[in-house]
């Protein structure tokens, strides 16, 4: 992990003099090639065997498990997580990424192990047999999601020559039951692939450090020095995976989720061919502008969509695909063929204008500023983004990538353009309205659909009846900043100071003197105690806020494309603004926010067509993952004044465009603001800000807003569990078809307090991996297996979170406490230097830098929100780490997380999916355990428990 000086180095097999590496001006890392081995393997999904789909997927669950030298199972990552730090890998087409980050300290014990995956792993018949059931699991994950089930069908309708056709998860059919029935050893074929395929030429590693670049160096050439090198040669998959049959198609899909979504999609040149002219990126700024004249814009206009993306998607060196996707309301989803010749002509207009060199020039500038001004990332994203890079830039552009647009070439561009035509489009139209309305069925994921196909000549005819929209290009961007300048900051600020205190707001500000760079961070919430004060509330405030947004967007949207974001969002207690990016023109933004809520009005078209998205998302939330259900009962159990979903959503039908004019100004009546200012601006440009939002909101001679009374500041309470009683809330999962089921097993702690949190938090440090191990490696219970601290509103406590289809959600609820019972052992036998060692780790992670202004502003805006106010709280936890004995965790342990501790307070929540109903059904007729309470009725139960107190909502809680 890097702290004050940080080097990163990056190495490569193979030959050639390098040039300078092209970094950011900002960027004051050291970098070197030289020649070694790597963590990124040039070998994927692509590479799978026929008839054992997955198992370049499955090698990579494999390699983690031991090596030769660290023989103990799960090793490494224990050895990664108890010292601060975290793990992990995915498997593309065309290769597989493994990383880690851990705290500096460790960093050479641990490359070492790391480097062991690469030379000599250990892929015992019994973790392999077990690890096919994890890949199985992953896979049942993701069978109800509409991301992996299109995307499947797109590989599926392609060439079966082409390994893009393949299903690249893998499942217990494919690694298990069809290898076996034809006398294959998945685990020999598993050796076979890593022995033919894991070469150091294939190879290439990037390491980030603390220690200079000689040292780097010789740890690296040191650890590494004994991956064979077996002379590979890359694999490359020539073709394209479109053959004429499945081009000029346009496919009806079943989706799992309500909504209608087109999806266009084209076979290009992959833009890494041409990555300094861009070719993709000018397309995909034209074509998915929102601004005034954008095809979106006028497709918003007639109400026919309500968001709209274009640009490159999948694709490898070989061949790539530019996808436009538009997500549709029920009026477009009976305009589709409008809407695809609406496209076709806006493809039309921007043939017609010829490639603009101004339209590149702009792109080109904004990119030049992003990538010079970049913000600094958590290493562990740099070294795989940069890993990932090296097999497919020249050196000089590994940091860069396809990130500065260079060369104006208008033939390359064009090129592109002309593959975007009617002669080889593919259409996906997915809609509900399709169901029993399709003949075939894709093999992998279920998912129903049909074909037809369409010539130019249909879709000829489809742009002249699409209706006269004013189409026309963007115009030149108005937010793009010029002024880059760093304000001077005369007094070292450490923490965010209360500038200002009125009737109206707060003011917290904190200048940056740590990132140096043109950047602001603003956060303005609004307390409107009507906001929240009945589930009809509720759903009215979400309303407000979408049409804010949605009043903003062909304007604002030219902020977002030159860097400076912008949202609006509904929270517990009113909404809140946001604004980060460039601070040049950020004043011009605020301005024009701050003026869209004064002057908010309701467009009844606008209103049907949120309203209706809104609907979809309520109706939508049935279909997640039954661990997210699970976290969502447990909320609504903790939390005070919270409404549930399922009300809201039958609220919502009833709802006109009327009863929002009454609501926006009922709810504006009566507001607080608090307000984060951060980074580059100085304190008098911080304050005009709240003294403009306080003029236009509160000051005028009509005031939209009055202050709250004392009495109407708002609090965030959370229900107080009982000692010694374990609850538990017996649910079915939402969605009949989902087989998965799900627990949350919370354990209720303490309120806010520095000694307690370090105990709580090195409880978890210490637990965390150990958990995943059993659990999830050994008793493989399910793929999504996690064990963190939780903080409801400065409320602390630990949660276990399992989604399972091997067992109900009772039974992973007396395995959890079988683990608990198992890891007491553990806990009691811990030598002094594993506590120390623990201990360490857990101070070095709370001492890590934050990497750029919005992480900073993140941590700090918490303690504002929840009314903590502890700027210092990881230092002053750090202090009580130091003074932390063992037998003072073991007593935390014994008290509060203990099977059977008296103080202990629990909390089950148990989503049964389709395979385990019957556990439903026990749990809900079945009487409880002694000890433990059903609760039958969230809100009574709510009603009948005491509540912790509020940091937050006293006016007087922050003095000048």
């Amino acid at each position: 992990m890097v702290q004050e000086q940080e080097q990163l180095t990056e190495m490569a097999v193979g030959k050639g003099e390098m040039g300078e590496i092209v970094k950011a001006r900002t960027d004051k890392r050291e970098y070197r090639r030289i020649c070694a081995a790597s963590m990124d393997v040039r070998i994927g999904s692509f590479c799978d065997p026929d008839g054992l789909e997955g198992l370049a997927h499955f090698l990579e669950h494999m390699l983690f498990y031991a090596s030769e030298k660290y023989p103990l199972e799960d090793s490494y990552s224990k050895y990664i997580t108890e010292h601060g730090g975290s793990t992990n890998a995915f498997t593309a087409s065309e290769h597989t990424n493994y990383y880690f980050d851990v705290n500096a300290d460790c960093f050479e014990e641990a490359v070492d192990r790391f480097a062991q995956f690469f030379i000599k792993p250990l892929m015992s018949a019994d973790a392999t047999t077990r690890e096919i059931k994890a890949v199985d699991s992953e896979n049942q994950k993701n069978l109800l999601s509409d991301t992996w089930r299109i995307y499947q069908l797109q590989k599926h309708l392609s060439s079966e020559s082409h390994p893009f056709h393949k299903f690249s998860t893998g499942n217990w059919d494919t690694l298990e039951v069809r290898p076996k029935a034809k006398g294959l050893d998945t685990r020999q074929e598993l050796i076979k692939l890593y022995e033919e395929n894991y070469s150091a030429n294939l190879m290439h590693l990037v390491v980030y450090g603390k220690d200079n670049l000689d040292k780097i160096q010789a740890l690296v050439e040191e650890k590494f020095l004994d991956i064979k090198n077996k002379d590979r040669s890359s694999p490359r998959y020539p073709g394209q995976p479109c053959s004429s049959q499945h081009l000029q198609i346009l496919v009806k899909v079943v989706p799992i989720k309500q909504g209608h979504k087109l999806r266009i999609v084209w076979p290009i040149t992959p833009e890494i061919h041409h990555y300094k002219e861009g070719p993709c990126r000018y397309l995909g700024h034209l074509i998915g502008h929102e601004g005034e004249g954008s095809l979106f814009y006028i497709l918003k206009t007639l109400g026919w969509a309500t968001s709209l993306s274009a640009g490159e998607g999948d694709g490898s060196f070989e061949f790539a695909f530019f996808k436009v996707g538009i997500e549709l309301t029920d009026a477009g989803q009976e305009h589709t063929q409008d809407i695809i010749g609406l496209l076709f002509k806006y493809i039309a207009l921007v043939q017609q204008s010829g490639v603009c060199s101004w339209v590149f020039d702009e792109l080109a500038a904004v990119s030049e500023t992003k990538f010079h001004y970049q913000d600094k990332t958590p290493p562990i994203d740099y070294v795989v983004n940069i890993s990932t890079n090296m097999e497919l830039y020249p050196p000089k552009d590994w940091l860069v990538g396809s990130s500065l647009p260079s060369i104006f070439s208008p033939s390359i561009i064009q090129k592109v353009l002309d593959d975007l035509s009617p002669n080889n489009v593919r259409i996906f139209w997915e809609s509900n309205n399709f169901e029993n309305h399709t003949d075939l069925v894709e093999p992998w994921y279920s998912t129903a659909y049909s074909i037809e196909k369409i010539t130019s000549s249909m879709i000829q005819e489809w742009m002249l009846s699409a209706p006269n929209g004013e189409l026309h290009l963007p115009a030149p961007n108005v937010f793009i900043p010029t002024d880059l300048s760093i304000k001077n900051v005369h007094e070292e600020v450490k923490y965010p100071v209360l500038l200002r205190k009125s009737p109206y707001s707060t003011l917290w500000h904190k200048p940056d003197t740590v990132f140096l760079t043109p950047k602001a961070f603003v956060k303005i919430d609004f307390s409107c105690p009507h906001a929240n004060d009945s589930p009809e509330a509720e759903v009215l405030s979400n309303i407000f806020t979408e049409l804010l947004m949605d009043y903003l967007n062909e304007f604002a949207y030219y902020a977002r494309v030159a860097g400076l974001y912008y949202g609006i969002s509904h929270t517990d207690s009113g909404f809140q603004v946001t604004l980060v990016g460039y601070n040049h023109k950020l004043r011009i933004l605020l301005e024009t926010v701050i003026g869209k809520i004064a002057s908010f009005k309701v467009k009844p078209d606008r209103f049907s067509v949120i309203k209706e998205m809104v609907t979809k998302e309520y109706q939508n939330l049935k279909f997640q993952q039954p661990y997210q259900q699970a976290m969502y009962y447990c909320s609504l159990i903790l939390q005070d004044r919270t409404w549930p979903w399922m009300e809201e959503l039958e609220i919502l039908p009833h709802l006109q465009a009327d009863d929002l004019a009454k609501f926006a100004p009922l709810m504006l009546s009566r507001a607080f603001f608090e307000c984060y200012i951060a980074g580059n601006i100085e304190r008098s440009e911080a304050e005009s800000m709240v003294l403009y939002i306080e003029d236009v909101l509160f000051k005028e001679s009509n005031p939209i807003c009055r202050p709250l009374f004392p009495s109407q500041h708002l609090t965030s309470r959370i229900v107080k569990l009982e000692n010694g009683i374990s609850y538990f809330y017996p649910v079915e999962g939402l969605n009949p078809s989902d087989d998965n089921s799900s627990l949350v097993h919370y354990i209720q702690v303490h309120q806010d307090d520095f000694r307690m949190n370090a105990k709580l938090q090195l409880f978890a440090l210490v637990a965390k991996q150990p958990a995943f191990h059993q659990l999830r490696s050994v008793e493989q219970l399910g793929y999504i297996t996690f064990l963190l601290s939780r903080n409801d509103s400065g409320v602390r406590g630990l949660q276990f979170i399992i989604q399972s289809t091997a067992k109900g959600p009772a039974q992973i609820d007396l395995r959890v406490e079988a683990f608990l019972k198992m890891f007491e052992t553990k806990l009691y036998e811990m030598t002094d230097d594993e506590f120390k060692s623990n201990v360490n780790a857990l101070i070095d992670m709370k001492l890590e830098k934050h990497k750029n202004l919005r992480e900073e502003s993140g941590v700090y805006w918490r303690e504002i929100s929840d009314g903590t106010l502890k700027f210092d709280r990881r230092e002053t936890e750090v202090a009580a780490l130091k003074q932390l004995t063992k037998q003072e965790l073991i007593d935390f342990f014994d008290e509060n997380i203990k099977v059977g501790a008296p103080q202990k307070k629990e909390l089950s929540v148990r989503v049964s999916g389709n395979l385990h109903s019957s556990d439903y059904k026990k749990d809900k007729t079945e009487p409880a355990e002694p000890g433990s309470v059903r609760i039958d009725d969230i809100f009574s139960f709510r009603r009948s428990r005491p509540l912790y107190g509020s940091f937050r909502g006293s006016f007087a809680h922050v003095k000048l």
